[in-house]
């Protein structure tokens, strides 16, 4: 390795054009971390939060964006026994993704998927660490359930339908054009409902209601969404897009059994997500490897242009991920 490497900071607080490239040293690896050298990292919301000043790295983590990468283990720290020089992963990370090089504990680490490249590979952390761990652990989604996720053709929103259905799920799923419609539809989604035109609240309560709801949105569609719930139904909130404070009756969650929870998952334990990445290894990766689903990709970019891929996400018009492409 080298001692220092191309990165892409946070100058200050703001748009994208404040995405800058610059030198850093090259991380080492810490206790229990590996050092990747990065092929592909993943672009996600929670980047673009922290580049606008309101997600804040937790502590100890890189100040760098990037939360999800792909490429080759390159330095192993102490007490690292389950991964070797050489191996190819993709790893879910603190913060640091966008950059030549990044530390990361190795119990977040999971194989590239067989028939997948390091690109799909770069994808695949982030979102299925959180539609795993809030649709199936937190939401407890079974099979013949109706679940319904917003924002169908975003990463989350690809991955949760292909999931859901693979696992036996009615799944229904909202996007804002035809076109994302179609996506989640060819996905598993036996009804995609576009919300510019149609009300998601009478098509659920009109099929029984939503067992499990996973939600992104908040604002006004947190009371339209227990409006949507089945008696004995579960929210799952990830994000705000629209904003976290909303009027809510909760007589009709006492009078229901309903359950409103959430959560993120950056700010968790390493041994929680470690956790996780274990379920998945067990879970998914054999479905992965077996080419039952994988990840629906929008775009790529180089390192130097990632405030064109923010541009790009904070568009809202992509289907499925967003890349970079590091080593190029």
């Amino acid at each position: 390795m080298t001692d220092m490497m191309r990165a892409v900071e946070i100058s200050a607080a703001g748009g994208p054009e404040v995405l800058t490239l610059t030198d850093r040293p090259v991380p080492r690896p810490g206790h229990g971390q590996v050092v990747i050298k990065v092929a592909y990292a993943g672009v996600n919301r929670p980047d673009a939060l922290q580049r606008a000043g309101s997600y804040a790295p937790p502590p100890g983590a890189s100040d760098l964006p990037g939360l999800e990468a792909s490429g080759e283990v390159v330095a192993l720290g102490a007490g690292v026994t389950e991964l070797a020089l050489g191996d190819r992963v993709c790893a879910l990370l603190p913060g640091g993704g966008y950059a030549e090089y990044v530390a990361t504990p190795a119990a977040h680490c999971l194989p590239v998927p067989e028939g997948l490249g390091l690109k799909e590979a770069a994808c695949l952390p982030e979102t299925f660490f959180t539609v795993w761990s809030n649709v199936f652990v937190r939401g407890g989604l079974k099979a013949g359930e109706r679940f319904l996720v917003h924002g169908g053709s975003s990463g989350i929103g690809t991955t949760a339908i292909q999931l859901a259905k693979l696992f036996g799920a009615r799944v229904f799923a909202t996007a804002g054009s035809a076109e994302k419609c179609k996506a989640c539809t060819t996905l598993g989604a036996e009804r995609a409902i576009n919300y510019r035109d149609e009300d998601f609240v009478e098509i659920l309560r009109a099929e029984g209601g939503a067992d499990l709801i996973l939600d992104m949105v908040g604002g006004d569609y947190l009371p339209r969404n227990v409006k949507a719930l089945a008696d004995d139904g579960r929210l799952v909130q990830i994000a705000f897009l629209q904003g976290p404070k909303v009027a809510l009756n909760f007589a009709q969650v006492m009078m229901r059994r309903l359950t409103i929870t959430g959560s993120t998952l950056r700010p968790q334990s390493d041994l929680d997500k470690a956790r996780i990445a274990e379920d998945l290894r067990a879970h998914v990766w054999p479905l992965l490897d077996a080419g039952r689903l994988a990840p629906v990709m929008d775009s790529e970019f180089p390192l130097a242009e990632a405030a064109a891929a923010h541009a790009r996400m904070e568009s809202s018009g992509h289907i499925g991920k967003i890349v970079l492409n590091v080593a190029g």
